[in-house]
Order: C-alpha cells, then structure tokens, then sequence
C-alpha cells in the first residue's frame, strides 16, 4: 500500500508539473504572438508572468489532478479540468489586477482561458493513456482479496481486476465453499475457509490480503465483519463491505443522514430539477445553433448527391416516440432509397435499400445533423436515450418490463448505449435489453459533464469505424 500510494503521488506531482509547463509554455506564446501582450513593457510582462503562476497555484489548490485515481472517469476528469481552467482564469485576473492594476488583462485572459482549457484537456487524454499503459505493464498495481462466495464478488471482480488498466491485482478469496457458476474465463484462488481466515488473523502469523479486502457476508454475521474490518485498520488495509446479492433490494437509493444516523431513500432522478432541465435546454440550443449555422454551407453539396445518386426527398421525416410516450416527426438525410418497408425494418448490414453515399452518411453519422433542427424545437436533445420508431416501441414495450422508462428523458442524437457497444440493428431480444439498461443508467446518473464525455466518444466514432454502425 505505501509503495502504491507513494507511486500515485509521484505521478500527481509529475501532472501538476506538466500543468505548470503548459501554463508557461502558453504564456511565452503569448509573449511572442499575441497583438496586445508582445507590446507590453518587460515590467508589465513579468507582473503577468508571477500573477498567472500565483493564480495556478491556487488553482491547483483547490482542483488538482485525478487523473492518477484507479476508479475515475473520463467525465470526472474533465469535469476537474474545466473548474481548474475557470478558476485559474478567474483568479488571474483578481491576481495581476492586484498587482498592477493598469494591466489591460481582461482580453488577453479571455483567450488565454478557453487555450489552457484545450491545452489540459489534450494533456489529460495523453496522460491518461500513460497512466493505463504504465499500469498494464504490471506497474503501480494494487493487490487485493476478498473474503466471501457470493455471486456479487465476481461482480466486482470484473470491474477491478478485469480490466488491466486499473491496476488490480487478485491475490484470492477466503470462504467455505467455491463460487457458483463461476465463468470459464475468470480463475479465482480459494486461499482457505472463512473460519481457517479468522483464526489466522488472530495468530501472530496473519495472512497478507494484499492492500485492499473486499467482505461479502451476510450482515446478520456483524460481529466476523468488525473483527475483520479492525484487523485491516491494524494492517492500513483498505476495508470494503460488499452487500450480499439476498441483501440488496435491488433499488437505487441515495443516502442521508439524520444526526449521525444513516438512512437510505429512493433515487431522485438529477432531470427531474428545474435547473438541471434548464442547463441541458440552454445547452441544446447552444449546440444546435452552431451545429444548423455549420451545416448550412455543406447542405447544397449533400443535396446534389443524395439526388445524383437517389431520386427522391433530400430528408426522411418519420413519426417516433419521444418524452412521456408522445410521438413526435425526427428529420434526418435520407440514407435509403424511397421504399415501403421504411417504417418497419431496421437498416441491416448489406441492407439493399442503402444507396453508396447514404451507407457513407450513416457509418459517419452524417445522416443525423438535420436532428439538431429537432433539438432546436425542443422534441428532442442533443444527447438522451435515441428515439425509436413507432413499430418497436409497440413490439418492445410488451417484451422488456421496463423499456417505457427511456421515455422519461427526452430522446437524443446521440446516447449513452450508442457509445457503449449497442448501436445499430438489434437481431435479438438481449440487444436491446442492453439499450434499454443503459438507456435507464442515463436517465438515472444525468451530468452536464456525462453529457459532455457521450459527446466527445460520439465525435470520436466519426473517426474511428463503428462496426455496428450501419
């Protein structure tokens, strides 16, 4: 564990380093290239040069780096980096207006803020990838045991140790018999029984359970949890306790506290807040503006050759379900020829509706942009869980329990189960049990920031082949 830790602080210290580089960096840019600061006195420019160090100090102060942490995500990461950018930015220009107060730094910083933001940003994604690979390498790992059979361990076991760029590594478990069902693929050491563990950490020749334990008992057996919980603090082991599937009532719940005592009550939903609703609008608009403004050039171009190579309308409107079950008309490029199946079948793979440069627009997600004109009006967003046609939702309502729940959000272009490996045509029931599993997970986990990070990974996928997209 102390190694560990000592590794994860080296490599924060080594990111925040690198901030202060890039920050310096930028600022010799500016010294250099920008029309107001390579006019400036020298004395002027050194004023600037202590303020904006003084400013990232304090910035980094408060919104340092994550970016070390094993169970982070991308939007948690970019979320810390746009409050590290706003605050640095915004004490700055308190800072260098403190100390000279002649300083004409309000125009300078108004570019230099948004040029560090991107500057992080790039700088986050590259370190990220470095963290991944130094730990795939078998570096800064962290060893961890569980004690318990449960089917929830194996869980969990996926979560940590499957995935390698995390850095866990799974010493065994402790528990009277082998796990049930356990899958071909995951081989899980049982290191002894739960009595042989608790008599063993009463001798003076205790186990190693690596740096973190993970308990899975029943909570009726509270006085073996306490007692293995005070063995892990005597050896600053992380202690968790992972409830018993029998146990969880399989329900989202959030937790509060009256006075000291610990209580749980249902999830509330983060769109169901009037201000929540107001950000995503306001973002919406935003979006589409630009993304009609930006379209408007390329239109002609499309136009000639959707028309070159398919007689018919340059867009295919079609009547889909949005928000509280109401249908509403989505507008995108037509990708197909003109046919009579269109509002009943799915696009497939060699789908011979599809014309070339339509098969084009849609593995590029072109054939989406007149979407934005729905999101202007307000019947759809621009992410959200992705509107259906009429047929499947009468088909799909009746075969998966909770698919009508994706109907409490509106609909987007783009969606958290598109950029999770469950785009495009669904040939069985389970792939769109998938959708609709993490149509709900959206619906229930909503940030400005996950909203954010659906888009970049849908940005991303322009680029980078889909294969599912077609």
């Amino acid at each position: 564990m102390k190694n560990n830790n000592q590794t994860n602080r080296l490599i924060k210290w080594i990111v925040i380093i690198v901030d202060f580089l890039a920050m310096n960096g930028l600022l010799l840019f500016f010294r250099h290239h920008h029309v107001l600061v390579d006019k400036w006195p020298m004395e002027m420019w050194h004023v600037f040069l202590l303020g904006s160090n003084l400013s990232m100090i304090f910035a980094q102060s408060q919104f340092s780096t994550i970016v070390h942490l094993r169970l982070v995500s991308a939007s948690d990461i970019t979320k810390r980096v746009f409050l590290l950018s706003i605050t640095y930015t915004l004490a700055a220009y308190v800072i260098i207006r403190a100390l000279d107060f002649r300083s004409p730094i309000g125009r300078v910083l108004m570019v230099l803020g948004p040029m560090m933001l991107i500057l992080l940003l790039l700088s986050r994604v590259i370190e990220r990838l470095l963290v991944k690979h130094f730990r795939q390498l078998g570096r800064n790992t962290r060893n961890v045991t569980f004690v318990g059979n449960d089917p929830e361990l194996l869980t969990l076991y996926n979560k940590l140790v499957g995935d390698t760029t995390k850095g866990y590594k799974f010493l065994g478990y402790y528990a009277d018999e082998d796990f049930a069902d356990m899958p071909d693929n995951v081989q899980l050491e049982r290191l002894g029984t739960l009595q042989g563990f608790l008599e063993a950490i009463d001798s003076d020749d205790a186990p190693s359970v690596g740096d973190e334990l993970y308990v899975s008992i029943s909570r009726k057996e509270r006085h073996t949890i306490r007692k293995i919980s005070r063995f892990c603090d005597g050896r600053v082991v992380r202690f968790y306790y992972v409830p018993v599937s029998v146990e969880t009532l399989g329900m989202d719940l959030k937790r509060e506290f009256l006075d000291d005592m610990e209580v749980f009550t249902t999830y509330e939903l983060p769109l169901r807040s009037t201000v929540n609703r107001i950000i995503k609008r306001l973002f919406d608009i935003v979006m589409s503006v630009i993304a009609l403004l930006c379209l408007l050039p390329i239109l002609p171009v499309i136009w000639i050759i959707v028309k070159t190579q398919s007689p018919g309308p340059l867009l295919f409107k079609q009547l889909r379900t949005g928000i509280d079950g109401k249908n509403f008309c989505c507008y995108k490029f037509r990708s197909m020829h003109v046919n009579d199946d269109a509002d009943k079948l799915q696009a497939t793979k060699n789908d011979p509706r599809k014309y070339a440069f339509g098969n084009f627009m849609r593995k590029a997600n072109i054939d989406e942009l007149p979407q934005f004109w729905n999101v202007l009006l307000g019947n759809m967003s621009v992410v959200g869980p992705r509107p259906h046609m009429l047929a499947h939702t009468e088909m799909y309502s009746q075969l998966i329990g909770k698919y009508m729940v994706r109907h409490f959000a509106k609909p987007g272009i783009t969606g958290w189960a598109q950029v999770t490996g469950f785009r495009g045509e669904t040939k069985e029931l389970w792939q769109m049990e998938g959708r609709v599993q993490r149509d709900i997970w959206y619906i229930e986990h909503w940030s400005f920031w996950l909203d954010l990070r659906i888009i970049w990974l849908t940005f991303k996928s322009m680029f980078v082949h889909d294969e599912h997209a077609y």
